[in-house]
């Protein structure tokens, strides 16, 4: 990755791993890229999707439901709001970060 970064290709990271990795990863293509390479990374909390929601019981995904602030779970247009900003124009300051989109779980 690191080398494609710096060669000034676009490099796109499925994450399904844990969080730690995700971070690790932008600021390693961050620093790889220098100035060609813009990495901005989104790790989202609960997210109510089929795949997130699948095999829990009504008790489980209230007890995670309650842990944000806003006490609900995320939801898929929450998550694309964050990506769409970062991905924007707007996002151009933000470099190397992991952005948590988890409705202020710390």
């Amino acid at each position: 990755m690191k080398r494609l970064a710096a060669d000034g290709y676009a490099v796109v990271v499925g994450y399904a791993g844990h969080r730690e990795s995700a971070e690790a990863a932008a600021q390693d293509i961050a620093a790889a890229g220098g100035r060609a390479v813009a990495v901005r990374a989104d790790v989202a909390g609960p997210t109510a999707t089929d795949l997130f929601l699948e095999g829990k019981d009504e008790e489980t995904i209230a007890r995670m439901a309650a842990q944000p602030p806003r006490e609900r779970l995320g939801t898929p247009a929450d998550i694309a709001e964050v990506v769409a900003s970062l991905a924007s124009p707007a996002g151009h300051w933000v470099n190397g970060q992991v952005i948590r989109a988890n409705g202020g779980i710390v």
